[in-house]
């Protein structure tokens, strides 16, 4: 049965519609979110929160729509939210003096993001994660979807509301910038 027909099922009142739905996406929603966001702990959250808001928004939804569309849409504007709120706890600052009275800024260390202790038993994936969390969250998101989430190009395009070449051209430069941090540790071979 189609995503849009248990869609329309449970729109009619069917709860098992649903839990397919839940089923069928929650490991694909659950890697898009952590390679966006890279915290398991708050990805798990914004995996609920996705499901609650299909859930609750279950009229909403009009069939003309892929379901998968609607679904990451939901899930990536929750995810862009979170991005924007951490953005902007870490750029706050402690002013501390010194022994000569001088006002410095203290660093304190981010420990909400832990690669190794995120990473998916592998030390491929911490290195993948890392250079992810490196390039810009404009890039990742579409990187994500077209290559983690294989999603087609028009799908991206809904999802982030962006022109079709807009998201080419950022999925393009997105491989490129993360290729160019993960070459030490996987070599590219030039195509002869």
């Amino acid at each position: 049965m189609s995503d849009e027909d248990l869609m329309s099922q449970f729109q009619a009142g069917t709860v098992e519609a649903f839990n397919i739905l839940v089923e069928r996406y929650s490991d694909r929603l659950m890697q898009y979110l952590y390679r966006f966001l890279g915290d398991k702990k708050r990805c798990e959250d914004l995996l609920q929160e996705t499901f609650l808001r299909v859930h609750r928004n279950r009229h909403s939804y009009r069939r003309i729509a892929k379901f998968s569309t609607w679904l990451y849409t939901i899930a990536g504007n929750l995810a862009r939210s979170e991005y924007r709120k951490r953005k902007r706890r870490r750029m706050q600052s402690i002013q501390s003096v010194n022994r000569d009275n001088e006002e410095y800024e203290m660093e304190i260390p981010d420990e909400s993001f832990s690669p190794d202790k995120h990473a998916e038993s592998t030390i491929q994936d911490h290195y993948i994660q890392e250079a992810m969390n490196e390039i810009p969250p404009a890039f990742r998101e579409v990187v994500v979807l077209r290559d983690i989430q294989q999603l087609a190009y028009d799908e991206i395009a809904e999802i982030t509301g962006l022109p079709m070449g807009t998201v080419k051209s950022r999925i393009n430069r997105g491989r490129t910038k993360l290729q160019a941090l993960l070459q030490d540790v996987y070599p590219f071979q030039e195509e002869e």
